[in-house]
């Protein structure tokens, strides 16, 4: 019987010890490399996998012996997969606890009102913590992954997204682009009666201009009760960010009378209505404006040169407004 009183003995020391030492290691901070570490673990990893990816990112932690805390605290299997970011004067037992909680590091993008497609793309296209899945993908492309028809341009939600480092882009394209259809359709289905549009797209158009065309957010409401007047008398929109947006590339910085006089879906001093597709991703304030406009008589704005508009009824009154605010700042 003494033999089995000391094994029991020796194995209860042995079992001190190993809590001591296992206790040592997980309650004191591990060497860094650096100030801090960034690392990402892949879904489905192993806890011995993901204390070899620790390593690697500059963490003086022996995956062994991370792994074997994990086992002994029975959190092996509660890893969750993510970009991480930890700093100096972590302990074992704090990584294996912000590991299992899922604490993930988080990175942001802002799309900003008035953007186009091609700009949000290149903003995309640019961020260093987004993955890059779509890097060559067609504009068509992108929209057949979403589920979507038509073009791609003023159907994403400008705004600042958070994203998980590591994600994909496309994961970004479906968020704005739901949170535009999202968006517009509440709003769409609160509109003002009596708006000369057939459907949410038309209204999403009008306040892609609306966005691109107003200077001071006060001016709103007056510059989409101008637009909107103008389709319900059947006159041309007559708005140079169209045809801007319809010359492209071609566009130098300086809109030309030539510019005006060609033809082409965009420019809407040649044809009345709206053009085919929003010209860049409105915000909002700019869709609010276009389906619940100032209730006015107005059919002219020219800007004042401070990013104010006038707003006029008559023609003689605008001509008097071109004259005073640009005919006379040209000189």
């Amino acid at each position: 019987m003494r033999w089995m009183f000391r094994l029991i003995g020796l194995l209860f020391v042995a079992a001190l010890v190993f809590l001591g030492w296992m206790g040592y290691f997980a309650f004191t901070p591990i060497p860094f490399q650096n100030q801090r570490a960034d690392f990402t673990i892949p879904a489905g990893s192993s806890l011995r996998a993901v204390a070899r990816q620790i390593e690697d990112a500059g963490v003086g932690i022996p995956a062994w012996r991370f792994a074997l805390l994990g086992r002994a605290l029975g959190k092996a299997a509660r890893i969750k997969a993510g970009s991480y970011e930890i700093e100096r004067g972590i302990t074992p037992l704090q990584l294996l606890e912000k590991l299992t909680r899922g604490d993930v590091s988080q990175s942001e993008i802002v799309l900003l009102e008035g953007w186009t497609f091609r700009q949000m793309r290149a903003a995309l296209d640019a961020h260093p913590d987004l993955r890059h899945d779509t890097a060559g993908w067609s504009e068509r492309q992108i929209m057949d992954k979403l589920g979507a028809d038509g073009a791609a341009e003023g159907r994403f939600f400008p705004d600042t997204y958070l994203f998980v480092k590591a994600s994909p882009d496309v994961a970004l394209f479906q968020r704005a682009f739901r949170q535009m259809e999202k968006t517009l359709q509440t709003e769409w289905a609160g509109r003002d009666a009596g708006l000369p549009y057939v459907s949410a797209h038309e209204a999403l158009i009008m306040a892609s201009i609306v966005e691109k065309e107003t200077g001071q957010p006060s001016d709103r409401a007056l510059i989409a009760s101008v637009f909107v007047n103008r389709l319900k008398k059947g006159m041309p929109l007559q708005t140079d960010p169209t045809v801007i947006y319809g010359l492209g590339a071609q566009f130098d910085g300086n809109l030309r009378k030539r510019d005006l006089l060609a033809d082409g879906p965009y420019n809407t001093y040649l044809r009345p209505g709206l053009p085919p597709t929003p010209i860049a991703m409105p915000g909002l304030a700019s869709i609010e404006a276009a389906l619940h406009p100032e209730r006015t008589e107005l059919l002219y704005f020219v800007a004042r040169g401070d990013g104010s508009s006038h707003f006029s009824r008559t023609l003689d009154e605008h001509n008097r407004a071109v004259a005073k605010y640009q005919l006379r700042r040209g000189n």
